[in-house]
Formats: C-alpha cells, sequence, structure tokens
C-alpha cells in the first residue's frame, strides 16, 4: 500500500506552507459553521479542496510560485507585528514621535520637559513634551 502511495505521489506537488495556512483556514471556517454560519461552512469546504487540488497538482512550477508569493506576504504581516511590539516595548522608556515633514520616526527619551527635536534625516525642528 505505501509503494502504491509513493508510485501515486510522483510527480506531483505535496504539502507546503501555503497548504498547511489553507487548511488551518478551513478548519477556522468550519469551526464558525457551527454557530449556524452556513457561508463558512461553503468556504471552507471551497479552500479545502483547493488544498487537496495543490497537494495533487503535477504543475510544480506554479505551485511553487504560489507558495513563494504566500511566505513573501506572510514575512511581511511578520515584521510588521514585530516592528510594532518592539515599538510597545519601548513606548515604557522613549515617546516616539513622526517628523511633520518627512514623517521619520524618532524616538525620544521620557521624562525631560518640552524639548526641541531635530529631524535626523530632514534637519527640521518641532517642540513636543517627552
Amino acid at each position: 500500500m505505501r509503494e502504491k502511495l509513493y508510485h501515486f505521489m510522483q510527480g506531483r506537488y505535496g504539502a507546503d506552507q501555503f497548504n498547511r495556512f489553507l487548511m488551518i483556514l478551513a478548519i477556522i471556517c468550519f469551526a464558525f459553521s457551527l454557530f449556524g454560519l452556513r457561508i463558512f461552512y461553503i468556504f471552507g469546504i471551497a479552500i479545502f479542496i483547493y488544498a487537496y487540488f495543490r497537494v495533487f497538482s503535477r504543475n510544480i512550477y506554479k505551485r511553487r510560485e504560489e507558495n513563494y508569493t504566500y511566505i513573501k506576504y506572510e514575512y511581511k504581516l511578520r515584521q510588521r507585528f514585530l516592528t510594532w511590539k518592539q515599538d510597545m516595548q519601548q513606548r515604557r522608556i522613549y515617546h516616539i514621535y513622526r517628523c511633520p515633514s518627512c514623517k521619520q520616526k524618532i524616538r525620544v527619551p521620557r521624562g525631560k520637559g518640552r524639548i526641541e527635536i531635530r529631524c535626523p534625516k530632514c534637519s527640521q525642528t518641532f517642540i513636543k513634551k517627552s
């Protein structure tokens, strides 16, 4: 039996990160459908079918491109979340302002009163409370 499955899967794409994401999304849709939202059940079935289509596909190049696109967007989302997390951790010690002209982020220590801040990028000065 194992050998038959091995021969069947030869030349097929298989599972990857995007498929794992699709399966989790389908399970979430099925969970929402338990609350009486029938549209989520239909979306879950469609996502599930598409995930299995990707697994058994012989167009490996196309499936790799889809996975690469998913990984690229996931990386951007993770980076945005990590930046937000670092900003939240620094807010205890620093105030973070944006320059009014160039929108550069400027980090100023807390507890210094009203200070004049000079943007390191465009050299514009503005007054803020720290």
